[in-house]
């Protein structure tokens, strides 16, 4: 998989691979990192690249011309702009995604595009939800991130994909991690801390019933909205 990062700003998009998981992925080959930065398509002397809108107003508008130039070169690639107009991105978005060999990320900044490029090249348009960033790069990492890990290979245990957030309209189980001998000993009212104890008892099947169930109420809790949508789902 190859990702393509179309910015002003390179230096904001690098280093999120440089660690961690991300680094395994580049340095084993599985993930291809690209910055291209669109003051190399100015078609001035001073690479510029935006305007003032034709409309009047504040602010800028990133150039129609530099950004036809730039995006030309990845027009065989599967072009994703970052907008408040586009679709909330999801889970399966990136589960679908992840299936693409190549993707390139748009990345705005000021007021924005000029609309006619998002027409000409766009293949989707995606929004992180309803607010406003400085520009494109933190959301065109969100959904490199969310894709890449979705890719064979990636992460190093694959069934730490099994029972994520948003399967089946459910959040996440509860998860803990073990206590050190030491801990248990030192730590006042344990009890108050405690775990359920079905976890540490080895019955998979037993578990895992818990833990759908766990999922349940977290969901009910903090995401009625999507456990309204699990029990339609079920309902069927």
């Amino acid at each position: 998989m190859k990702f393509s990062f179309f910015t002003l700003f390179p230096q904001l998009v690098l280093p999120y691979f440089e660690d961690s998981i991300l680094k395994r992925a580049r340095e084993s080959g599985i993930l291809e990192i690209e910055c291209v930065n669109f003051r190399e398509f100015a078609t001035n002397a001073y690479h510029k690249v935006d305007n003032p809108p034709i409309s009047g107003g504040a602010g800028q508008v990133l150039m129609f011309e530099s950004l036809v130039y730039a995006l030309w070169q990845a027009r065989d690639s599967h072009i994703i702009f970052l907008s408040p107009c586009g679709k909330t991105f999801r889970q399966n978005d990136a589960i679908r995604l992840a299936r693409k060999p190549h993707i390139s990320f748009v990345c705005g900044r000021y007021e924005g595009f000029d609309e006619r490029v998002i027409e000409s090249f766009g293949d989707e348009i995606f929004s992180l939800g309803d607010f406003i960033l400085t520009g494109g790069e933190l959301g065109a990492l969100c959904l490199a991130d969310s894709i890449a890990r979705q890719i064979p290979g990636v992460l190093g245990n694959e069934d730490s994909l099994k029972g994520e957030s948003f399967e089946s309209h459910l959040l996440e189980a509860p998860n803990f991690a073990k206590n050190t001998t030491d801990f248990e000993k030192n730590i006042k009212n344990l009890q108050k801390f405690a775990v359920p104890s079905e976890y540490s008892k080895g019955n998979h099947n037993r578990i895992a019933g818990l833990k759908h169930s766990l999922a349940g109420c977290k969901t009910r809790y903090f995401r009625p909205d999507l456990f309204r949508a699990h029990l339609a789902t079920t309902k069927k």
